[in-house]
């Protein structure tokens, strides 16, 4: 779904009221505050697996407490952003929030966040992956629709550079708060060793989710929102997004690193 900025700062600088605004109204009209929502609590439990694999002592209140903070929606909701709104520049996105006013986006919008919320529930995501799997290679319509909108924008591959380099900041965050000792190159190393299976799983839990969330949708509708994502203005506004979550997601990785290393070296005391 993301982009990199590549906007003259004397343009971005005169255009940011205007631009701002637009993006922050595009934002609300993709549901990105619910959606951060629904992060935090995959967040939290992640942080309870976390600590169940990692620190001795498995998970405490301190601990607890230092994911909860680190799960900080509104932190969370503000690196998304600004970096999506600085991804996007002077972009004209008008033609966007046309399209994301209309009755069926909104349709679209509710049918994600409740796919969203429905996969938190391990056997609901076991569920949709098999659904997936089952349908995989058979020549299925509608995930011959799904695989255009996915290959549109990248989806895989752009999730997979996302999770290795989430993975990379846990690894530094270890090192700076002093419970690992490696080099750059032997993390690069450890991180690309993940990334066949990082690809596998990344692809399974996305079609698993989007067949779940667009299920409902007719194929006249699939197809008008496919090919909005496939125009210019759409990759764009999903290379911001990118940007913004991926931004976030490094940034919550390196934090874990360092509250894993701050509870290892205690419970070592």
């Amino acid at each position: 779904m993301f982009a990199r900025l590549s906007a003259i700062v004397i343009a971005a600088a005169t255009a940011w009221p205007v631009w701002a605004e637009s993006a922050d109204d595009l934002l609300d009209a993709l549901g990105v505050e619910e959606i951060v929502s629904v992060m935090r609590t995959e967040g939290l439990d992640y942080g309870e697996e976390l600590a169940r694999d990692m620190l001795p002592g498995g998970s405490s209140s301190t601990w607890s407490s230092d994911v909860s903070s680190i799960y900080d929606t509104d932190t969370m909701y503000e690196t998304v952003r600004r970096e999506f709104t600085a991804s996007l520049g002077d972009r004209d996105i008008g033609p966007l929030l046309d399209y994301f006013a209309s009755e069926d986006w909104q349709r679209i919008v509710a049918l994600e966040l409740e796919a969203r919320q429905t996969m938190l529930d391990d056997d609901a995501e076991e569920a949709a992956r098999a659904m997936f799997r089952d349908i995989d290679g058979t020549g299925d319509e509608r995930l011959d629709q799904l695989e255009t909108l996915v290959d549109a924008n990248d989806l895989v591959e752009a999730n997979v550079a996302g999770a290795l380099n989430a993975s990379f900041n846990f690894y530094s965050g270890l090192i700076e708060g002093g419970a690992l000792e490696m080099s750059e190159s032997e993390i690069l190393a450890d991180v690309w060793a993940q990334e066949e299976e990082t690809r596998q799983d990344t692809r399974e839990w996305l079609y698993g989710y989007l067949l779940l969330a667009y299920g409902p949708l007719s194929d006249d509708v699939l197809d008008e929102y496919i090919k909005l994502s496939a125009s210019e203005a759409g990759k764009a506004m999903n290379r911001a997004l990118f940007v913004g979550f991926n931004t976030m997601y490094d940034d919550i990785s390196l934090q874990l690193g360092l509250a894993s290393a701050r509870q290892m070296q205690a419970q070592e005391l």
